[in-house]
């Protein structure tokens, strides 16, 4: 009998409880969880000395490609930590490479669940996962379209489902923390380094996302970063090879740049990224850039923001900040943590950074208590990730948690709902016989003219853009005709190219414009614009659209902005990225199996052909 009435008791306790709101039930973990992270992250602090505690604020990289047990740079990583008591390490790695490569992702697993081991407080592991886990290729992990497709798609849901994906297999490789997402709006065209890494043009539309992500990513587990702060959109020079100016005034900033970042704090962002630019309204000083300003780094993003989470640096080994402190090196850890950072990412000489941290705290330069309180932020990110638990991965459960059929279906659904029609004069799109449903084909063998051409123009020909697209085609037209054509080759094989436009039924362009800073220091340097296709393939393409325009698709796969330096585009999609789920959805969308439904998430001021079949042009995404 009294089993029965304390088994009646427990059952109306139990529907009392479940009767309380859910979300104060969540609070009241929240807080527990809070409380056990703070307890070991204090009592951890307690025993490190100071060499650790310094050790503890550097994030240093860890080359991917490099990564096995036998290599010397694996050895030089494994020291790196012992000697400077590493606290943080940041994945690195091509974002393209071949297949076969995925056969290593259990050995970089291992090795990384090594140092966990071998380390004697656990590591943060930090990816640049803006696409999804990179590099795909080597984890098989979910391919995702650049950001700025999620801005033409215009779904938060997609953003929501990105932000779940990408932490769910980030945490299942042993990575914890997202230097992702961009909160940059790309107001200017000529950016050469954040175009479709930022969500759009939009400044609400952007905030949305940004909020959408973190929500989906801090939900499964993975710590998120906004960046670049206070906003590197409307800039025209990478930070990675010069220094940024924005002249942008407060009035501008306040309604454009900082929005997106007050919904990412909004949403629980947990650590914001700086940026090597220079804004003149917040800070005048020309020593100083927003990663090394305290009026921007602490006077609005910590003071009048609110942001209390961690502050991280963008990659302190560009050049545009290396050159700032070419005389002293170390000293750019020391103004970036007086500034307001607590985390000093990839510095260009570790020693002497670490040296001069030393220095500066040993001189009273930085007090005991400004150290302890951004060690102790990083401690209980370990803490609430469970590290000071259990810090190593099962490798075994990667097949099944990474890259599952759904996860690679949502990628390319995502993908598909981005492609956005700008210009269709009616008669070219889609490619195909428009008496008959069959793939486009040379009818006649004995005296027909080529049906269709595609031109694949990239950076290197001998490199990954265009070998998806490529297939695509040739599934559904095997008689295409594809040709790579890179800034090397371009003038040499212009004729060829015209006398193959001329002669073909159809001509596809496809351009691969991406924003890197690789191809800032390569591809276009001494160009007029690094954002823009370099001169000579921007002279073929000219002369492309003079010979066929009327019969000439052409496929932005990256940026957008093609139209400005070449307003006589009839046909024009776009993709906003070269990802391989982005060549699949343009040679779908090419072909007619997909509908076109993606809005332009920013500002051409170039629409002006109507679209055949609605009358109007493309629209743009609000």
């Amino acid at each position: 009998m009294l089993r029965h009435l304390a088994f009646l008791l427990a059952v109306f306790m139990l529907l009392g409880s479940a009767a309380e709101p859910r979300e104060q039930s969540k609070q009241a973990l929240a807080r527990h969880v809070d409380r056990v992270d703070r307890a070991w992250a204090e009592k951890t602090l307690k025993n490190l000395s100071l060499e650790e505690k310094v050790g503890q604020l550097f994030m240093i990289r860890m080359r991917v490609e490099l990564l096995n047990g036998r290599s010397p740079s694996y050895f030089e990583l494994r020291n790196n930590i012992r000697k400077y008591h590493i606290g943080a390490l940041a994945m690195s790695a091509p974002p393209q490479g071949r297949a076969r490569d995925i056969r290593r992702r259990y050995e970089v697993v291992t090795l990384l669940n090594q140092l966990q081991d071998e380390s004697k407080l656990p590591l943060l592991i930090a990816g640049d996962f803006e696409r999804g886990v990179l590099p795909s290729h080597l984890f098989g992990t979910t391919v995702f379209p650049h950001a700025m497709a999620f801005g033409a798609a215009g779904n938060l849901a997609y953003a929501e489902e990105f932000g779940r994906i990408t932490a769910q297999e980030s945490r299942a490789l042993g990575v914890h923390w997202n230097l992702f997402p961009v909160a940059d709006v790309n107001s200017n065209p000529a950016n050469p380094i954040i175009g479709t890494r930022a969500f759009g043009a939009n400044p609400e539309q952007v905030g949305n996302l940004v909020a959408a992500y973190i929500r989906g990513a801090r939900a499964n587990g993975m710590l998120t970063t906004a960046k670049h702060f206070p906003g590197h959109g409307n800039t025209a020079t990478d930070s990675h090879v010069g220094v940024p100016v924005v002249n942008d005034d407060l009035d501008h900033l306040r309604a454009v740049d900082l929005p997106p970042f007050q919904k990412a704090i909004g949403a629980g962002v947990d650590a914001v990224m700086t940026a090597h630019v220079r804004v003149l309204a917040l800070d005048p000083d020309p020593g100083r850039v927003a990663t090394t300003s305290p009026a921007i780094m602490t006077g609005l993003l910590k003071n009048q923001l609110g942001f209390k989470g961690i502050v991280v640096t963008d990659a302190l080994d560009m050049a545009g900040l290396v050159g700032l402190y070419a005389k002293n090196p170390g000293r750019v850890a020391v103004d970036a943590f007086k500034a307001g950072s607590d985390v000093l990412t990839e510095p260009y000489n570790l020693d002497a950074c670490y040296r001069a941290m030393l220095d500066a705290v040993r001189s009273g330069e930085i007090g005991q208590d400004r150290l302890d309180a951004s060690v102790l932020k990083i401690l209980q990110a370990k803490a609430s990730l469970g590290l000071e638990k259990s810090r190593l991965v099962d490798v075994a459960a990667i097949p099944r948690l990474v890259g599952s059929p759904e996860s690679i279906a949502t990628g390319q659904r995502i993908s598909d709902a981005a492609i956005t029609l700008v210009r269709d004069n009616g008669k070219v799109l889609p490619l195909r016989d428009g008496r008959s449903d069959k793939r486009l084909r040379v009818v006649s063998q004995a005296k027909a003219k080529p049906g269709l051409l595609v031109i694949i123009l990239c950076d290197n020909r001998r490199a990954e853009d265009g070998r998806v697209l490529e297939r695509q085609i040739r599934k559904r037209a095997p008689d295409a005709r594809v040709v790579y054509v890179d800034p090397r080759v371009a003038a040499a094989r212009s004729d060829e190219v015209l006398n193959a436009a001329d002669r073909a039924q159809q001509v596809v362009v496809a351009v691969y414009v991406v924003p890197s800073a690789a191809r800032t220091r390569t591809v276009a340097r001494g160009q007029k614009n690094s954002a823009s296709l370099p001169d000579s393939t921007a002279r073929l393409l000219s002369m492309i659209l003079a010979h066929a325009t009327g019969k000439t698709a052409v496929l932005a796969m990256g940026t957008p902005y093609l139209t400005e330096d070449f307003p006589t585009i009839q046909n024009y999609i776009c993709t906003f990225s070269n990802a391989t789920v982005s060549e699949i959805s343009a040679a779908k969308a090419l072909f007619g199996e997909i509908p076109i439904p993606g809005h332009l998430p920013v500002n051409l001021s170039n629409v002006s052909v109507p679209d055949a079949r609605t009358g109007h042009p493309a629209q743009v995404a609000k």
